[in-house]
């Protein structure tokens, strides 16, 4: 058998990839805060999300005890034909539901859906189990109350770096609770897999603050608790799964992993690695992210068709 990474490459126009090697050699690599200093400095650097027309409704869910604000992007025609729910990133300790707002208006009214954005608790001011107790709930209520509400049934879920690893550890909870087969899907753009400095990239990411923010309270051996790290988990029983990822991506190699583990577990998984992307690279101004936007749309749309 051959193993080549390019035949695991979407397909993207040359022209796109030349255009975002040249962004990237022009733009200075970021870092993340190394400290609670810096991260309080970041969050208040960090510009308000823009606004967008209609504006999103903004609610509490309340399950099992929890509070949690929502934001809700109704499909400006129509009524919704169902229900995504969109986890943002930020490494457990930066973003805002709000900075979902653009994605999750055009995502709306292109597939004709409800899209809700979660505010979860950030760490280090509220750690690890508050993120993922937040997605459940509202998972839950969706679960519950998504045709009373919606007018559908339909679900899926989705997110972005840490928002990737919220909704793939929502789903294992799901899963536990014998209602993951409530949802349709999963869109899953290059998640935190492992937490725990046991694998190539989780190694490359052991020194990062937002890891002591999210889970330093919780032992080093006890890291690879799928919900910390889902790339642990047990994988089987779990919807139809879209891995996005950049070759350049830091996180590339687990998710290369978690791929072949969701695979091996007996659910449908599709992985699409896009060249010359680093991580978070959906979230950048080029041609190349627009085409896998597009990409993670037409794959949902098939979920809700």
């Amino acid at each position: 058998m051959r193993f080549a990474l390019e035949a695991l490459s979407a397909d993207v126009p040359a022209e796109q990839i030349a255009a975002a090697r040249d962004f990237y050699r022009s733009r200075a690599p970021g870092r993340g805060p190394a400290d609670f200093a810096e991260l309080e400095e970041a969050r208040a650097k960090k510009p308000a999300p823009r606004s967008v027309v209609p504006p999103p409704l903004e609610e509490m869910v309340e399950v099992a005890g929890l509070r949690v604000p929502v934001r809700i992007s109704l499909p400006t025609e129509g009524p919704p034909q169902g229900v995504h729910l969109g986890i943002h990133g930020g490494g457990f300790y930066m973003g805002t539901a709000a900075q979902g707002d653009e994605r999750h208006r055009a995502l709306a009214d292109a597939l004709r859906i409800a899209v809700i954005g979660i505010d979860y608790r950030l760490a280090p001011e509220h750690p690890w189990p508050a993120a993922p107790d937040d997605c459940e709930a509202v998972a839950l209520w969706l679960v519950e109350q998504a045709e009373t509400r919606f007018g559908t049934a339909r679900l899926t879920i989705g997110g972005s770096s840490a928002g990737a690893t919220l909704a793939l550890a929502t789903l294992v909870r799901l899963r536990d609770r014998g209602v993951a087969g409530r949802f349709a899907g999963a869109a899953l753009r290059f998640g935190t897999w492992d937490l725990s400095a046991r694998t190539p990239s989780g190694r490359l990411i052991a020194d990062e603050y937002f890891i002591q923010a999210y889970v330093g309270h919780v032992p080093d051996h006890d890291r690879t608790r799928p919900d910390i790290s889902p790339l642990y988990a047990d994988l089987s029983g779990l919807p139809p799964a879209l891995l996005v990822v950049g070759s350049e991506d830091i996180l590339l190699e687990d998710n290369l992993t978690m791929a072949g583990r969701l695979a091996a577990a007996g659910n449908d998984v599709e992985l699409r690695i896009y060249p010359a992307s680093p991580h978070g690279f959906t979230g950048h101004p080029t041609a190349l992210a627009a085409t896998a936007l597009d990409g993670i749309n037409s794959w949902l749309s098939e979920r809700f068709g």
